[in-house]
């Protein structure tokens, strides 16, 4: 029985009270591929027509994917759960001699990744703690060792790994971050770690961008600009990287469309430099929400005031998608792409429920289900430049993530093996479903599975060998 948010039937001769006449401008504005604002945001958040919100979400999604939604055959690695910082919201971390606490080594980093390969994993997922003793070479040495071990078993495994928070950890330990030239620092040590194999950047620990929310939470922690510097720098060398929004926690509503702003305007720079002006462009120059946060102190990453970039939006008819950009030079293709121009771009947006159990603010409920229905369908409908928007079924649930596939979602993650970052329903670190489980999960939300890369290309397997391919 397939999973569906459906409308209740009105009462003959009336619309009936949730359906929400106000919505039609925005709808307008969705039609053409057109940027919503933080007003169009605010009015998606409060409207009591969530039916009209989630079907303008499945319409973008639908432009932009058809009837296809997206898995894959992941394995997460979380190589320690020391840390350094001690966030209100997190019960992951301990301190070194705490019991729990735990560091890994390569050993176990090699069992790890035969695991993987043999149960043809195409992506290690890799993150920790800020662990306050470990030197940059574990890091590097963790990196080369996933990639060299696959390798050794036939087998490009894809390594995604650091949030910004720990790559600004590991330029301090490294001895190269200077507060006064801080991206210099994070260049040095993303080229490192890509030269070890780094393939990729996860999107954690964005958190909320909001300063009050920031000092308040999860204060130690880098702030929204510096976040920002990591994921430009990156795309700049030509990684690909993903980002997240944590809501219903201490935040409030506006500060997630303020997060979201500034997420795709980071990412309007990123397909700027790709070569897309001028295509799905909208207009030139800061629009005026933008220049309400920057006179509001929210001015994105280093170098963004007083800087004039084209919106570009991925929704308006004829604009290709970037992993068509990035992985293509066929003349067909609307753009002519230099191979020197970067290829690094936000791949997908990844909203995450907050949890409080077992955390210091335990105390607060925390989002119910039609909240993360509507933060994940405003996500679609406010980040018109991101072409994916995944619902992380273990954070969501996989009912859930049926619901969220038929309004935004394309993706909802893949067989992940363990995560011990966050425990739904008090499950174990042991979070596991099948291949077939997933396609079973979409089938039955009315879509097409296709098993995808880290990069959103089409894997083909023959046998235990498995190659990836662009998607036409």
């Amino acid at each position: 029985m397939s999973a569906t948010l459906e409308r209740p039937t009105p009462l003959p001769g009336s619309r009936g009270p949730l359906f929400d006449d106000s919505l039609a401008p925005i709808r307008a504005k969705i039609e053409k591929g057109e940027r919503l604002s933080l007003a169009d945001g605010e009015l998606l958040f409060t409207t009591p027509d969530i039916w009209t919100v989630c079907e303008l979400a499945d319409l973008v999604r639908r432009r932009l994917h058809g009837d296809t939604a997206f898995y894959n055959i992941n394995r997460h690695l979380n190589y320690s759960n020391v840390c350094a910082l001690s966030c209100k919201f997190c019960e992951f971390y301990r301190k070194k001699d705490e019991p729990g606490a735990y560091t890994r080594d390569m050993a176990y980093v090699k069992e790890q990744v035969r695991e993987a390969v043999e149960n043809g994993a195409t992506e290690m997922h890799s993150v920790g703690g800020l662990h306050p003793y470990l030197p940059f070479s574990y890091y590097t040495d963790l990196v080369s060792t996933i990639r060299d071990t696959a390798r050794e078993l036939g087998s490009e495994l894809h390594v995604k790994a650091f949030t910004a928070v720990e790559i600004v950890h590991l330029a301090k330990i490294a001895k190269v971050y200077k507060a006064d030239d801080r991206t210099s620092g994070i260049r040095h040590v993303l080229e490192k770690l890509k030269e070890a194999g780094l393939g990729s950047l996860p999107g954690g620990g964005a958190e909320v961008f909001d300063d009050r929310v920031h000092d308040e939470a999860y204060k130690g922690k880098i702030r929204s600009d510096v976040w920002l510097d990591v994921h430009r720098v990156a795309h700049d060398l030509g990684l690909n990287t993903n980002a997240t929004i944590l809501y219903g926690h201490i935040e409030q509503r506006h500060d997630r469309l303020v997060h979201m702003d500034m997420l795709r305007r980071a990412q309007d720079r990123a397909l700027a430099k790709m070569g897309y002006e001028g295509i799905g462009q909208q207009t030139t120059g800061i629009s005026k929400d933008n220049a309400a946060l920057r006179e509001s102190g929210h001015l994105g990453y280093s170098g963004d005031e007083g800087s004039e970039v084209p919106i570009i939006t991925l929704t308006r008819p004829g604009t290709p998608l970037p992993e068509h950009i990035a992985f293509s030079d066929t003349p067909s293709l609307p753009l002519s792409v230099s191979p020197s121009l970067p290829r690094g771009y936000f791949q997908t947006i990844i909203p995450l429920p907050f949890f409080p159990d077992g955390s210091e603010l335990e105390h607060l409920p925390g989002p119910a289900g039609l909240e993360n229905l509507r933060t994940l369908a405003i996500a679609r409908l406010m980040l018109d430049n991101f072409p994916h928007v995944k619902a992380f079924w273990i954070m969501q649930t996989l009912p859930m993530a049926q619901l969220m596939l038929q309004s935004g979602a394309d993706d909802i993650d893949g067989t992940v093996v363990w995560y011990d970052i966050t425990k739904v329903g008090g499950s174990s670190t042991h979070q596991e479903v099948n291949v077939w489980t997933l396609q079973k999960a979409i089938r039955e939300a009315g879509f097409k599975p296709v098993e995808r890369d880290t990069l959103y290309r089409r894997v083909e397997r023959d046998g235990k060998a498995w190659r990836s391919r662009l998607i036409s």
